[in-house]
């Protein structure tokens, strides 16, 4: 089979940079609340208390996409300030949303499986982790 590349023996040279900042100058939130919505013709924008903003396609949620604008803007945040919830008595719209459930992936574990915030507990990770150092 003839590929129509050559092969070569001569080495790549890889350009190092040097690193300007260390991992411990970085910010990793661990905890997401939210601070504001807004919302325009495609998306739900959702400004977190951390300056992180998310923007959500309005298709991902039907309820939120075929309703009226003033329905959409008719919402409430949890106590929590984890929660957008829509009272379908004042906006028409019967839904509520979890942020956590838009922010994917939180972090990897020890063995590099990957959890998301919003199907754990703190104390469901802290029982994994007692269980794993036992081994």
């Amino acid at each position: 089979m003839v590929t129509g590349t050559k092969q070569t023996n001569e080495k790549m040279k890889v350009k190092r940079y040097k690193i300007q900042h260390s991992v411990d100058e970085y910010t990793f939130p661990e905890e997401a609340y939210i601070h504001a919505i807004n919302f325009d013709e495609k998306y739900m924008h959702v400004e977190l208390t951390d300056e992180r903003v998310i923007s959500i396609p309005l298709m991902w949620i039907p309820t939120l996409y075929n309703a009226s604008e003033k329905a959409r803007g008719t919402f409430q945040i949890s106590q929590n300030r984890k929660m957008i919830i829509w009272d379908p008595e004042k906006s028409g719209i019967n839904d509520e949303i979890n942020i956590l459930d838009y922010l994917g992936p939180t972090r990897t574990d020890e063995t590099g499986s990957v959890t998301y915030a919003s199907t754990e507990t703190k104390k469901q990770v802290a029982e994994v982790k007692g269980k794993t150092k036992k081994r």
